[in-house]
């Protein structure tokens, strides 16, 4: 009976041994999978200027005041599936209403940045109809006070077939259920000198 209790107190002490052993291991093996899996997580769309800060004031090169150049913007972490992206910029503190300052769409998901005033987009990309009327970028010139103008980009899962000239209320009908995601840099601007205009 003496020799049974050695044998069994040796085996459960090699048992507890072993256990206390290969613990560091299991925990090695399962808790990296959890780190790894959150440092894969998708970052978001984002999009940027290097005039600007979001919530920041524009340039007034970017501006009626100015030259009127439409500002660099660049563009990170567009999603997978993306096949083209459309860019609309508004101020929605126009007196009359939402003011339609730039709408470009059919860009293609391979294009990361648009340099100022435009000089390298291709002779692809669509220009939409401003509420001047007009297919191009028409810059800030509020009547009064701050305002805020929202540049939002929007990745979607095809190629639209609208043709150049689209206003932004045809532009956001033919984007409806094909936006997978959509970032805004919002920039602010008040007259720097009085105008009539």
């Amino acid at each position: 009976m003496g020799r049974l209790s050695q044998t069994l107190s040796g085996l459960i002490l090699s048992i507890i041994t072993q256990f206390v052993l290969l613990t560091p291991y299991v925990l090695a093996v399962n808790f990296p999978t959890n780190l790894n899996n959150k440092t894969q997580e998708k970052q978001p769309m984002k999009l940027e200027s290097t005039s600007f800060t979001h919530n920041g004031y524009i340039p007034r090169q970017h501006t009626g005041e100015g030259t009127d150049l439409s500002p660099p913007l660049s563009w990170t972490n567009v999603p997978v599936g993306t096949r083209s992206l459309a860019l609309i910029c508004d101020d929605p503190d126009a007196p009359m209403g939402t003011w339609d300052h730039w709408i470009l769409y059919h860009i293609s998901s391979t294009l990361d940045h648009i340099e100022e005033g435009g000089k390298n987009l291709p002779s692809d990309i669509r220009l939409g109809k401003n509420s001047w009327g007009k297919l191009a970028y028409g810059g800030p010139m509020p009547p009064s006070g701050t305002h805020h103008y929202h540049f939002t980009l929007y990745a979607l899962n095809t190629e639209l077939e609208l043709q150049k000239g689209a206003t932004k209320d045809e532009l956001k009908k033919a984007m409806m259920g094909h936006i997978i995601e959509e970032t805004t840099l919002t920039g602010l601007y008040r007259l720097q000198q009085n105008t009539d205009h």
